[in-house]
């Protein structure tokens, strides 16, 4: 719901803080104080249309900001919206502080408020909202259709990609065959294959220099084998050992030497091992450097990576097994096709033999209520297009022997928001918070109190109800009542708004009935509607 609106330097609003509380309030007010210019303000913020000309005199723009707590599907508990309006320019719009289209801020102003009376902001006034209020009231479900027609879609894309003219399928089969037949025969299994063969090729290619280091680092340490000429650092390092140890107070010393000579012969032993296993294999290396280049060709034109290719070759077997099979496949598909269009053409029958059946009742459970809402002589009518349905209308005739036209294009301000109100009454889904705005308008009396009661009855459903109103029967109904006046500051005409509560209410509703705030007959007739709106 709508919890706090701020406008500033819109038309005779130069600040103005509104705190908004659940339930039904009404704005009312002398006519010009400004009552209209709130609900302007809030249809700006859900992606209204700006006009440089509200801005007020003066001012290099107007901006407009609410806060919005509790609706579901926006993606947080709350939501705060900015429109900004500058004398000269576009408009800007943001969403919780980041930059928004105007698009973007009607498709959320969808899910937030609903505006009834002269403003275009009306969701039921859009054909999708009305097929989506039909179906609700209806119960009726479109997953059959939507499963059917995507199954239509599916089979169509399977025959797509099966398709094409016999010179090109049969292109198509003789390159996959070679393609496949190439990956076959390069055996691919393991996607790390390439970095295990650049190790080996490494290992193979230094073989021959590994055999010579190791040789020569053995030597230094153990000296030329079968020779006396080349002594070796262990045995350099044993005749140390002797001459120190030979001398008690170097002794410690020549312990030191004796685990380094042990740790020499530790090294040449594990060299004369490694010896061993280096040896030339020029037959293994030119096979490794083969099978190198053989990914490499592959990955150049199969996949950045060896496991691209394995995945390209999974693929493209399975491609070629559904060419090859050639028109049995197409035949299948194209007989699963024909048979998903007639049920899906049977479904779509049944969705609009439904809708055309719930058509009628939701019409007349509307115009039930409009002879509690002065619209006694009205009638409406809704419509349901062929096949499934999909064009939905509702028509409105407001007097007899007229045809019923469109809803937008028949009916007054203060008619269309109460045929809202109206069909509000009989559904339940709609935005968290609903507008009216000249509901009153030609009604008085007791259908000025059967509108009351029946935005009450809105409020009490659940929604916080807004209402602009000239008339005390209305009014009294709210829980809530904010007073729009304007008065002259420095000069200027400046909007204010505050609510009202107690004395203050039975005055302002007094002003309203009689024009005259102190009158006693109007106190009166004030108390007594509070007292029936309490008892609603």
């Amino acid at each position: 719901m709508l919890v706090e609106i701020r406008v500033r330097d819109l038309g005779v609003i130069e600040d103005l803080i509104l705190l908004l509380g659940p339930g039904m309030t009404a704005l009312t007010g002398e006519t010009g104080a400004g009552k209209t210019l709130v609900v302007e303000a809030l249809e700006l913020l859900v992606g209204g249309r700006a006009d440089a000309a509200l801005v007020r005199s003066g001012a290099g723009q107007a901006v407009v900001e609410g806060r919005f707590s509790g609706a579901s599907g926006i993606g947080s508990d709350e939501v705060i919206v900015t429109r900004e309006i500058p004398a000269e320019g576009r408009s800007r719009a943001y969403v919780d502080g980041r930059m928004a289209t105007v698009a973007a801020l009607s498709d959320l102003g969808d899910q937030l408020v609903d505006l009834h009376g002269q403003h275009a902001h009306q969701s039921l006034l859009h054909q999708a909202a009305q097929r989506q209020a039909l179906d609700h009231f209806g119960g009726i479900s479109t997953s059959e259709v939507d499963d059917h027609r995507a199954k239509v879609l599916d089979l169509g894309r399977r025959l797509a990609e099966i398709g094409g003219d016999g010179r090109q399928l049969a292109r198509e089969v003789d390159l996959l065959r070679f393609q496949v037949t190439e990956l076959e025969r390069a055996a691919l299994g393991d996607p790390d294959e390439g970095s295990h063969l650049e190790a080996e090729e490494s290992l193979l290619a230094a073989a021959e220099a590994l055999r010579l280091a190791v040789q020569g680092a053995r030597c230094n340490l153990i000296g030329g084998e079968g020779t006396v000429d080349q002594i070796g650092a262990a045995d350099l390092i044993g005749m140390a050992t002797t001459e120190l140890g030979a001398h008690g107070p170097l002794a410690d010393l020549a312990e030191r030497l004796r685990t380094v000579q042990g740790e020499l012969a530790d090294v040449a032993a594990e060299l004369r091992q490694r010896h061993e296993t280096f040896e030339d294999d020029p037959e293994r290396l030119a096979a490794v450097q083969a099978r190198r280049h053989l990914l490499s060709e592959l990955r150049r034109k199969y996949g950045d990576r060896l496991s691209d290719v394995i995945a390209f070759e999974a693929a493209s077997r399975q491609r070629l097994a559904d060419l090859e099979a050639g028109d049995d496949l197409r035949h299948a598909i194209e007989a699963e096709r024909e048979r998903a269009k007639r049920q899906l053409a049977e479904a779509e029958e049944r969705l609009g033999q439904a809708r055309r059946a719930a058509a009628p009742r939701l019409a007349a459970e509307i115009q039930a209520h409009f002879g509690d809402l002065a619209l006694a002589k009205g009638r409406l009518e809704i419509v349901v297009g062929d096949g499934r349905g999909d064009e939905v209308g509702f028509l409105f005739g407001a007097n007899p022997g007229e045809p019923a036209l469109p809803l937008e294009k028949v009916a007054s301000g203060g008619e269309l928001a109460r045929v809202m109100l109206a069909t509000r009454l009989v559904l339940s889904e709609a935005p968290p918070t609903l507008v009216f705005d000249e509901v009153d308008a030609g009604v008085g009396g007791e259908a000025a109190l059967a509108v009351g009661r029946a935005l009450h009855r809105l409020a009490a459903d659940g929604h916080q109800v807004l209402v602009v109103t000239h008339l005390a029967q209305v009014a009294a109904f709210a829980d809530a009542q904010v007073a729009v006046t304007k008065d002259v500051r420095r000069g200027r005409t400046v909007a204010a708004a505050r609510p009202v509560e107690g004395e203050d209410r039975l005055i302002e509703l007094s002003r309203m009935l009689s024009g005259q705030p102190d009158s006693a007959a109007a106190r009166r007739h004030a108390e007594e509607l509070l007292g029936l709106a309490g008892s609603a």
